[in-house]
């Protein structure tokens, strides 16, 4: 199966940056979309930023103009940069990534790391 590991959440002040990265490991075939989301305590989780094959962008719009997502093909990696961040970005933010395996399709989810943006 594919297993994603996501890295760069943290601390930051208001008006920071931060960006996250989450690598897909696993026998991939072919990966369709890759994404972030989030989730704040009380709160549903919502989409942040989607990016397709294609090279198709999709943005929240809380958080166009400050949120770039970007992926490195051959790491099958997504990242997520993070600037003029504001309290309310504060969450819990979730890779995702759809695809095909040799086995059939696959829709994973990272584990999740925790942005914090307080002074």
């Amino acid at each position: 199966q594919v297993q994603l590991v996501e890295s760069g959440g943290g601390l930051v002040q208001p008006g920071g940056s931060l960006r996250l990265s989450c690598a897909a490991s696993g026998i991939i075939f072919n990966i369709d979309a890759m994404g972030w989301y989030r989730q704040a305590p009380g709160k549903q989780r919502e989409l942040v930023a989607t990016l397709t094959s294609g090279g198709n962008t999709n943005y929240a719009d809380s958080v166009k103009g400050r949120f770039t997502i970007s992926r490195e093909y051959a790491k099958n990696t997504v990242y997520l940069q993070m600037n003029s961040l504001k309290p309310e970005d504060t969450a819990n933010y979730y890779c995702n990534v759809q695809g095909l395996l040799i086995s059939g399709r696959f829709d994973s989810w990272g584990q999740g790391t925790q942005v914090t943006v307080s002074s």
